[in-house]
């Protein structure tokens, strides 16, 4: 295990005025999930209060708020570590997201035709952007735009509860593709397969919605674990 470094990243938590424990766990998730820092590296809790400079309380209560969420780990007696993710996690992780998103797909489609416009125009702009970002193989920005493709499909129900449950899936599921630190294996059909979530979402049509959502999961699930898999094999 590694511990975090005394000097912090450029750009580390460029926070202005007194940083409270939800901002600090905000910056420090988007870091984590961004690869600043790498699975099992500890966190310490002095010197994140150092860099931030302001007390530790507000920093353990950061720490606390993303052991919650599962993205931090407390070992007794060892400290605060990042989430090491292994290929069952990888499992667990999107049998939840199909889970949701296929909740939130009946809960779109019951809410009516205004709610899922609406929703839709959001996932256009998205997908739109997506393909921008798959031309010039921008793989930390397509991850980001993956993820919010699906957040906002969800955020489209409305319903806090499921948005909020999503947001941990969300930041587990970027650390999962970019702790990777390779492209997308199948990069040539990515936005082919939103668009397709999309479209079926526009049609009303439930049943190949679920099935659609289905498919990208454990399609996503054969990418990651085969990825992972052929880079132990080779270590």
């Amino acid at each position: 295990m590694r511990g975090i470094s005394m000097a912090a990243p450029e750009g580390l938590f460029a926070l202005e005025g007194r940083p409270t424990a939800q901002l600090i766990a905000d910056q420090l998730r988007e870091q984590i999930v961004q690869g600043t820092f790498r699975p099992g590296e500890q966190i310490n809790e002095s010197v994140l209060a150092t860099q931030l400079h302001t007390s530790r309380g507000p920093v353990r209560e950061a720490l606390q708020r993303l052991c919650q969420e599962g993205i931090l780990v407390s070992r007794r007696n060892r400290g605060v570590f990042v989430l090491e993710l292994a290929t069952d996690d990888i499992r667990e992780i999107y049998a939840v997201r199909e889970a949701v998103e296929s909740t939130a797909a009946d809960a779109l489609l019951d809410a009516g035709d205004e709610q899922v416009k609406d929703t839709c125009q959001d996932l256009t702009a998205i997908i739109s952007d997506m393909a921008k970002q798959v031309a010039v193989s921008d793989w930390q920005a397509i991850a980001q735009l993956d993820m919010e493709f699906h957040t906002s499909f969800v955020a489209g129900t409305g319903n806090t509860r499921l948005i909020r449950i999503y947001q941990t899936l969300a930041a587990e599921s970027r650390m999962c593709i970019l702790n990777l630190a390779v492209a997308y294996p199948r990069v040539d059909v990515l936005v082919q397969e939103h668009q397709n979530i999309l479209d079926l979402l526009e049609a009303g049509d439930r049943e190949e919605l679920h099935i659609a959502i289905k498919r990208h999961m454990e399609k996503a699930v054969e990418d990651l674990t085969g990825t992972r898999e052929e880079t132990e094999a080779t270590v």
